[in-house]
């Protein structure tokens, strides 16, 4: 007999180190969009943006406010150096003394000094305005994927968790850590140059923005071609985390299957098609800038030649040439910042619809909106009324299932793989809701309980239960956090676990590192037990729970479970026979219905599955 475990099957991105895993991401939704969709994600990107944004709406104003201080102090200093040329020079040629030069370049000073605080205000304010936001971004992020439903996980891959959390708000973390201060600077940059340049010499100026056509189609260009390239670097980049991740996380089936060498092609063809998109995004600016730089430069000779021809004449003074020359060095640079801008803002934008993406996915399993009132201690009374459930579909998995569990009795589930034991406990553990029918504890349906009520009623210990990293107390105590050290020790010694916990080097103390790694797999599970028994729930679902236990731990568990299962409902699914004897009731099923129900005593003797199933147990023990 083995265990069903009916859940939905892994996507190809789910399947670490497999090939078909990146051919099938390839073709992720993420990836390929529809128009409609793209459409939609950055709607759901922009609004984000806002959400984000919208609490510090003040401080934005403010920011912008010291930019345009600084900047506005920046931009006159070209005009001071022609007025110091031109006004303050010919005196002292004069003998008129230098009174006006002197006024000059003491404002120049002044300029210099406001524009280098307001700077320092601004980098010193924005930088505590980004970490904020961002501070509150992870928090929410990761306060949604927790609360998102198994469903959702069993399809989202860690390292595309990992690469929401990480990559995605690093790019956010640049884009406000230096893409607000460069397109604003840019703008006032571009904006008061012009402005100036025509304010100076007309014709000068006219001449200087016959370069503008040229500067547009190149920035055009720029924008279409940044927009496919910067994508596909975000896309290979969560290719290379996620091939990572996996593979790193299935290490020891890497190992154990000789995968390695496979694993290595695998990630060698995503990192070059993470390095490949980056060379191309290199092409392209390597083409952007020395363009721009090149239309400058070319700008500036004419400037010079044309200028220099005037002032030869007398028609412009050498002042105003002077800073002509100074504002054109400034007018192109902030077309570079643009550029730079645009990367950071695609790279940003990307990750906003991933981000946001994530964010708008809604529970399948959803809190009530007006949640039933619990009574305070919890009978445990189960039933279930024409429970329809499937994973696929057109492939149901319970077609209408009827079944009643009276508060406080043991109820084991048998059957074949596929039969629908672990879904019926995912049902009533409310991992999954139903497609149709009610799932009911003490009367209520389990839709109208709220999360808090319902995990406080009910806990499910699995054959993969996980330790976190901490101590065995910490473990233990994750079932109840306020528990003193002494109903922790109680618990262990109930389950039958303080024996071996007070082998370890620290006791309770000690660090069960990663997943419990310094832990055997019995000793998991003991702890696993302990954390349950702790929690009180008032029904407990047991599935596959002593399948990693040793003969020996076994029996313990054995003597255990009549004080664990005692006064409570329990639904217990496992391989082992002897687990299922200390059951008051069980249930043999077959493609999601119930074939047999009784006392397995009683079962034994009728000569059906439960008797065959029985007999084969007995023979493999012999």
């Amino acid at each position: 007999m083995t265990t069903t475990q009916q859940s939905p099957q892994p996507q190809p991105s789910e399947q670490p180190a497999a090939e078909e895993s990146w051919r099938g991401y390839a073709d992720d939704p993420d990836n390929e969009l529809s128009k409609a969709t793209t459409l939609r994600l950055k709607e759901q990107s922009r609004k984000l943006l806002g959400e984000l944004l919208r609490p510090y709406k003040k401080m934005i104003w403010l920011l912008i406010a010291i930019v345009v201080v600084e900047n506005a102090a920046r931009l006159s200093v070209p005009y001071l150096v022609h007025l110091g040329i031109d006004k303050g020079i010919p005196p002292i040629l004069a003998g008129e003394g230098s009174k006006t030069l002197v006024t000059i370049v003491l404002v120049v000073l002044a300029s210099a000094l406001i524009q280098a605080g307001a700077r320092q205000i601004f980098l010193m304010r924005s930088g505590r305005l980004g970490q904020t936001i961002l501070l509150g971004l992870r928090r929410r992020v990761f306060d949604h994927f927790q609360r998102l439903s198994p469903s959702f996980h069993d399809k989202y891959t860690s390292g595309r968790v990992i690469s929401r959390l990480t990559s995605d708000v690093d790019v956010i973390d640049e884009m406000l850590e230096t893409g607000f201060d460069g397109l604003v600077t840019a703008l006032l940059t571009l904006v008061g140059t012009a402005i100036l340049l025509l304010t100076l010499d007309v014709k000068l100026g006219l001449l200087a923005l016959l370069s503008f056509p040229v500067l547009f189609l190149l920035t055009a260009w720029f924008r279409r071609r940044s927009a496919v390239v910067y994508r596909r670097t975000r896309e290979a980049v969560v290719l290379v985390i996620v091939h990572f991740v996996e593979s790193m996380t299935g290490i020891r089936a890497v190992q154990a299957f000789r995968r390695e060498t496979r694993n290595e092609e695998i990630f060698y063809g995503v990192n070059d098609k993470y390095r490949e998109a980056n060379l191309e995004s290199f092409r392209i600016n390597a083409i952007f800038m020395p363009s721009i730089k090149g239309v400058g430069n070319i700008t500036i000779v004419a400037i010079l030649a044309y200028g220099g021809w005037q002032a030869y004449h007398g028609h412009v003074t050498v002042g105003v040439l002077t800073a002509f020359l100074l504002y054109l060095r400034q007018f192109f640079e902030p077309l570079q910042d643009i550029s730079q801008f645009y990367n950071t803002f695609l790279s940003a934008s990307a990750a906003l619809e991933k981000l946001s993406g994530v964010l708008n996915e809604k529970p399948d399993v959803a809190e009530p909106v007006k949640p039933a009132r619990p009574a305070v201690h919890a009978r445990g009374h189960l039933e279930l009324r024409n429970v329809q459930f499937r994973y696929v579909d057109g492939v149901p998995v319970l077609p209408g299932l009827d079944l009643d569990v009276p508060a406080g009795q043991t109820l084991a589930l048998v059957g074949t793989t596929g039969a629908g034991k672990t879904t019926i406990a995912k049902l009533v553990a409310r991992f999954y809701d139903p497609t149709g029918g009610h799932v009911l504890l003490d009367g209520i349906d389990l839709r109208d309980l709220t999360e808090d009520d319902l995990r406080e009623r009910v806990v499910m210990v699995t054959q993969e239960n996980f330790l976190f990293t901490g101590s065995v107390a910490d473990n233990i105590r994750f079932g109840k956090p306020d528990a003193t050290m002494d109903e922790i020790v109680g618990a262990a010694k109930v389950i039958g676990a303080h024996d071996f916990i007070m082998a370890l080097p620290d006791g309770y103390e000690t660090a069960v590192a990663k997943r419990g790694s310094r832990l055997s797999a019995g000793q998991r599970q003991l702890v696993a037990f302990a954390r349950a028994f702790l929690a009180d729930p008032a029904v407990l679902i047991l599935d596959e729970a002593t399948s990693s236990l040793d003969i020996p731990s076994e029996r313990l568990i054995q003597r255990a479970l009549r004080t664990i299962l005692d006064d409570r409902t329990a639904i217990v699914i496992a391989h082992r026979l002897s687990t299922v004897e200390t059951a008051d009731r069980v249930i043999v099923l077959e493609h999601g219905r119930i074939i047999e129900d009784g006392a397995p005593s009683t079962l034994i003797t009728t000569g059906g599955n439960y008797a065959d199933l029985h007999q084969a147990w007995e023979d493999s023990l012999a």
